[in-house]
C-alpha cells in the first residue's frame, strides 16, 4: 500500500461570504438594468459592458456554486470527492465570455458600416452609475474575507470599472460630438478586455484538465527538495497535479536504503513538501535500494 499524507491545518477557500454574496448580486442587478439602457439608447459600449458584469458575475456565481458542490465528501463514485466541479464550472463559463465577444463583436462592425443615433446623454448617465456601482462592489470586496476567490473577484470588478469608464467616454463623445464610430469603437475595447479574461482562464482550465504542474511549481525543484531529505537516496515518478482550486496532489516513488527509518523520513518528507511547497496531499511509494517496492500500511486517519 501506499502512505498516503492529509494535512487539513490548511484552509482552501472557495469563493463564497457574504460580501462576495452582495458584490455578485450588487453585479447583476446592475448588469441588467445597464443592459435595458444600452439597448434602449442603443448603445453597444453599454451593451459590451453590460455583457462584461454579467460575465464576471457568472463566473463568481459559478465558482460559489463548484465550491458549494466541491464541499461533498468523497464516495464509492467519485474518490477524490467533487473538487473539479470547480474547473467544469470555470469551462462553461469560459465558453459563455467568448460566445458575449463573438455577438457584440458582429454588432460592432455592422454598427461601424451602418451608424445607428446613440442617445449620448443616457448613455452617459448610465454609465456614471456603472462607474459608481463598480467603485461600491470593489469596496465591499475589499472589506470581506481576504481570500484567493475574492482578490480575483476585485481584479474582475476592476476590469468591469475600466469598461463603465469607456462607456463613459463613448456618451461624452457622441453628446458633445455626435461622433458615432466611438461607440462600437470602444465597444470592441471592451470585447478585448473579455477575451484577455476568458483566455486566461480558458488557459488555466484546460491546464487543469490535463492534469499538467501547477505555474507556480517547478518539478524538478521539487524532486531536488525530496530526494535532499534525510534518508532519502532518490526519488522518481513524481507527479504534481491539480484537482481543483487550492487542491495540489503529489505522487511519487521514494527510494530509500532500508525501511528501518522509514516512519522519520516520511515525517520529514510530509512536513518539507507541505511547508515548502504547499501541497498536503501526497501519495509516496517507498522502495528498496534493490528496487523491491516495500509495502507499508496506511496510517490511520
Amino acid at each position: 500500500m501506499h502512505d498516503h499524507a492529509h494535512h487539513h491545518d490548511h484552509d482552501h477557500p472557495h469563493a463564497g461570504g457574504n460580501s462576495l454574496l452582495w458584490g455578485v448580486v450588487l453585479t447583476l442587478c446592475f448588469a441588467l438594468f445597464e443592459a435595458l439602457g444600452g439597448w434602449w439608447a442603443q448603445s453597444l459600449a453599454l451593451l459590451g459592458d453590460a455583457g462584461h458584469m454579467v460575465s464576471d458575475a457568472t463566473a463568481l456565481g459559478l465558482a460559489a456554486l463548484a465550491a458549494h458542490i466541491a464541499k461533498r465528501p468523497p464516495s464509492a463514485r467519485h474518490s477524490y470527492g467533487l473538487g473539479r466541479a470547480e474547473v467544469v464550472a470555470a469551462l462553461i463559463n469560459s465558453v459563455f465570455m467568448v460566445t458575449v465577444i463573438a455577438f457584440i463583436v458582429g454588432a460592432a462592425i455592422t454598427r461601424l458600416r451602418q451608424p445607428v443615433a446613440v442617445a449620448g446623454g443616457a448613455v452617459m448617465i448610465i454609465a456614471l452609475v456603472g462607474l459608481f456601482i463598480n467603485l461600491l462592489v470593489a469596496w465591499v470586496l475589499s472589506r470581506g474575507e481576504r481570500t484567493v476567490n475574492s482578490r480575483a473577484a476585485l481584479l474582475h470588478v476592476l476590469g468591469d470599472t475600466l469598461a463603465s469608464v469607456a462607456a463613459l467616454i463613448s456618451g461624452i463623445v457622441i453628446y458633445y460630438t455626435g461622433w458615432l464610430p466611438i461607440d462600437p469603437l470602444l465597444s470592441l475595447f471592451i470585447c478585448a478586455l473579455i477575451l484577455y479574461s476568458a483566455a486566461r482562464l480558458l488557459r488555466e482550465v484546460l491546464h487543469i484538465i490535463m492534469e499538467g504542474v501547477p505555474s507556480y511549481l517547478d518539478l524538478r525543484e521539487v524532486g531536488r527538495a525530496m530526494a535532499g531529505v534525510e534518508g532519502v537516496s532518490s526519488v522518481h515518478d513524481l507527479h504534481i497535479w491539480t484537482l481543483s482550486s487550492g487542491r495540489v496532489v503529489l505522487s511519487a516513488h521514494v527510494n530509500i536504503p532500508s525501511m528501518e527509518n522509514w516512519d522519520s523520513t516520511l515525517a520529514r518528507l510530509q512536513l518539507m513538501i507541505d511547508d515548502r511547497f504547499g501541497i498536503d496531499h501526497i501519495t509516496l511509494q517507498p522502495q528498496s535500494q534493490a528496487g523491491t517496492v516495500v509495502r507499508v500500511p496506511a496510517p490511520p486517519e
